[in-house]
C-alpha cells in the first residue's frame, strides 16, 4: 500500500508540475527579445557593420581588399542613420526619405568596390530587397503597412 501512495504522489507531482513545464520551455525560445534568439525572423534592428561586412564577404567571396574598402562605408552609413534618427522628430517622411538617399548612397559605394559577377548578384539581392521593402510598405490586401504581403521572403 505505501509503494502505491508513492506512485501516486509522484503521478500528482508531474501532473502539477506539467503547465509549469509549459510556460518555462516557450519562455526559452525568446533569448533576445524575439522567438529563436537574436535576429531570428520578423522584424529586427539593423545589422552591426561587422555583421553585415561578414555577411557580405559571405554572399560576394570579397577578397581582404574589398572589405577594407567596404567596412568604412558601412560604419559611415549606420552613423548616417543613428544621426537621423536622433534628429529626426515626428516627421518620419523626411526621416524615412533621407534614409531611403543614404542606403542608395551607400550601395552605389558598395557597388563601385565589386567586379562583374559580385556586381550581378549585389543587383538582384538589391532589388530582392527593394520588393521586400515595397511589399511591406503596401502592407495585406494593399492596405497600409505590415510585412509578410507578397508571399514568403526570398533568400
Amino acid at each position: 500500500m505505501p509503494c502505491k501512495r508513492k506512485n501516486i504522489l509522484r503521478i500528482l507531482s508531474l501532473l502539477l508540475a506539467m503547465p509549469l513545464l509549459g510556460v518555462s520551455l516557450p519562455a526559452a525560445q525568446y533569448q533576445g527579445g524575439r522567438p529563436g534568439g537574436p535576429r531570428a525572423g520578423g522584424r529586427r534592428g539593423p545589422m552591426s557593420p561587422d555583421n553585415r561586412l561578414k555577411q557580405m564577404t559571405k554572399n560576394f567571396d570579397l577578397t581582404a581588399d574589398q572589405q577594407a574598402k567596404i567596412k568604412p562605408i558601412l560604419e559611415n552609413e549606420q552613423k548616417k542613420m543613428q544621426d537621423l534618427r536622433n534628429e529626426s522628430r515626428g516627421d518620419r517622411q523626411s526621416m524615412f526619405q533621407k534614409m531611403m538617399q543614404v542606403r542608395q548612397d551607400t550601395s552605389d559605394q558598395i557597388r563601385a568596390q565589386l567586379n562583374g559577377k559580385q556586381k550581378d548578384k549585389f543587383d538582384k539581392m538589391e532589388k530582392r530587397r527593394q520588393e521586400r521593402m515595397q511589399n511591406r510598405r503596401r502592407g495585406p490586401m494593399g492596405g497600409p503597412g505590415g510585412d509578410n504581403a507578397g508571399g514568403p521572403p526570398q533568400n
